[in-house]
């Protein structure tokens, strides 16, 4: 059983940056795909980009060259870094983690989860 819990979330102004981490435990760390999604109020809860490693991660066309994914399998700990936020990226961020390599971007093929910590960028 995988256990997640992310930190760094708050409020930014619009352009500032913000980094999250995710530490794992529970499991074995370079085993698992690692991803962020994001849910903001009333909305459904989207895919943010996800890295099996070092060379292969994915982003949503969303957030392209402003964030960027990263993971240390020593700590056993993924990042986000966000920068030139937009209001827009204000969401709950959730970390999650499946074991294997995998490309999807759906939320439901994603087994383990994080509590999420909230990001809000003021206008």
């Amino acid at each position: 059983q995988v256990q997640l819990v992310e930190s760094g979330g708050g409020l930014v102004q619009a352009g500032g940056s913000l980094r999250l981490s995710c530490a794992a435990s529970g499991g074995t760390f370079s085993s698992h795909t690692m991803a962020w999604f994001r849910q903001a109020p009333g909305k459904e809860r989207e895919f943010v980009g996800s890295t099996w490693s070092s060379t292969v991660t994915y982003y949503a066309d969303s957030v392209k060259g402003r964030f960027t994914i990263s993971r240390d399998n020593a700590k056993s700990t993924q990042y986000l870094q966000m920068n030139s936020l937009k209001p827009e990226d204000t969401a709950v961020y959730y970390c999650a983690a499946d074991l294997g390599f995998k490309t999807s971007r759906n939320a439901g093929n994603f087994h383990y989860w994080g509590q999420g910590t909230q990001v809000t960028v003021s206008s």
